[in-house]
């Protein structure tokens, strides 16, 4: 199983000069936590999540409490910086020089580089220009598919082995090798 067969395509995408209220938004109305961050030509340039959203602060220095929450519980913290809060942009958020895979990547590789890199989602691109995106929530539509192979598998291999068995012992280099009984 390849990444193509369960990625999710089209994708979508933001540019790093776009308000990180933009950014907000998109996820909110596509019901998304991540966007792939792309120069006018498509090509890959960062990702921004939630949690870069949620974390940063304006300075670039990381919280103590999450941005949202100070704004929330904070008055000052919005009244000390309104300004440059409104002006941060996706490019000053953003993870950059995001992980990405192929459409013909094993889906077992992607699989393990969001486990091992405890990431939620990764870019794939053609030519260095995102075509799609490979989420956990894709790999457990995998699931099925990849249990029903293996079930298949293990019903039609199971009566070629015994099959197979019945052969061998049938053989006479096979009885020597057993030596008396």
């Amino acid at each position: 199983m390849r990444v193509r067969d369960f990625m999710s395509s089209p994708v979508v995408t933001i540019t790093p000069d776009r308000p990180i209220a933009d950014a907000a938004q998109l996820m909110i109305d596509h019901r998304i936590s991540g966007l792939p961050v792309v120069d006018p030509a498509g090509r890959l340039v960062g990702i921004v999540s939630e949690r870069d959203l949620l974390r940063r602060r304006s300075d670039g220095d990381p919280p103590r409490r999450p941005h949202w929450l100070q704004l929330m519980t904070e008055r000052s913290a919005l009244e000390q910086e309104p300004e440059r809060f409104h002006t941060l942009t996706v490019g000053d958020v953003m993870t950059t020089a995001p992980l990405a895979v192929t459409e013909s990547t094993p889906l077992e590789e992607a699989g393990r580089l969001l486990e091992s890199r405890r990431i939620k989602r990764l870019p794939v691109v053609r030519d260095a220009r995102v075509v799609g995106v490979l989420s956990r929530a894709d790999l457990l539509r995998a699931l099925p598919r990849a249990l029903g192979k293996a079930e298949a598998a293990a019903r039609h291999d199971a009566p070629m082995t015994d099959e197979r068995l019945i052969e061998l012992e049938r053989q006479y280099w096979l009885q020597r090798t057993r030596g008396p009984k």
